[in-house]
């Protein structure tokens, strides 16, 4: 091997080694398939793979245990499942003074779809990307509700929803009328075409307000979390020291993460009971 030789492959592993923004970058980069032309056209397939699949798993458990229910004395699973059903029961009967015989178990939907995401930022990175690089996939987020994309399209569905039953308690024309005449009013007379401005704007700026709201605060908490523990595992490798303070705040926050997790879930669920509550009201 010649000078030269050498040189330039000590350049080629200088290049490849692996920095801490190198390590973080990797673990932040998604597997994405482009649909037609443009960057705005782009999937995020492993925040719609790791979706679907746990969507699949929670459904087929409960249906497990449905089909396993008895009226006689519950197993374990079978408590398990309807103390989870009662504490969602009571939470949106609180919130939701109608029929909840759709909204309550959209309200569990939500709310395990969305603990489950959430719980993928506590597999070990490190071990899902060997795993799925040795089977030629080197790119790939496993926490869905890290993914913008996910939270805002959970977030939007829910709008769509509060906005159908807007409309389908109050009528078109009554969701219309609460539009430009809500919350302001529209008297005295002379002043209803500047009050009807006011209205339409403040009302546009509360439906834009909603979703957005809706998926940040998610996103942000789990995209936050997943930086933390990067961070934290980065430290890890500069040596001993970085081993033990890393592990053991790792530990901590991980212990810590247990309640951002469950509680970012139920405040999307209970958003969403709120926002489909609200879109019964009358004013």
């Amino acid at each position: 091997m010649t000078a030269e030789t050498a040189e330039h492959a000590v350049e080629q592993a200088a290049e490849h080694a692996l920095t801490p923004s190198s390590y973080i970058g990797h673990h932040l980069t998604f597997l994405q398939k482009s649909v037609g032309e443009g960057g705005f056209w782009t999937l995020n397939l492993d925040s719609l793979i790791t979706a679907g699949i746990l969507g699949v798993l929670i459904l087929g458990f409960l249906y497990w245990v449905v089909r396993g229910a008895t009226a006689g004395v519950p197993g374990r699973r079978q408590a398990f499942v309807e103390l989870c059903v009662e504490f969602i029961n009571d939470q949106v009967k609180s919130l939701f003074h109608k029929d909840i015989s759709f909204v309550a178990p959209l309200a569990l939907t939500v709310f395990l779809w969305t603990l489950f995401m959430n719980a993928m930022d506590f597999l070990p990175v490190d071990y899902v990307a060997k795993g799925l690089t040795a089977v030629g996939v080197p790119e790939f987020r496993i926490v869905p509700t890290s993914d913008v994309n996910t939270t805002f399209a959970l977030a939007l569905s829910v709008w769509l929803l509060m906005i159908f039953f807007s409309i389908k308690v109050k009528g078109f024309g009554g969701f219309i009328h609460e539009l430009f005449c809500a919350p302001f009013g529209v008297r005295p007379l002379w002043a209803a075409p500047l009050l009807m401005v006011f209205n339409t704007l403040f009302n546009l700026i509360e439906y834009i307000s909603k979703p957005l709201s809706h998926s940040l605060r998610l996103f942000g908490n789990m995209y936050a979390g997943e930086i933390i523990f990067l961070l934290l595992w980065v430290w890890a490798a500069t040596g001993l020291a970085g081993t033990i303070f890393g592990g053991l705040l790792g530990a901590g926050w991980a212990i810590f993460h247990i309640l951002i997790v469950v509680l970012h879930a139920y405040i999307f669920m209970m958003l969403t009971v709120v926002y489909i509550s609200m879109a019964h009201e009358h004013h």
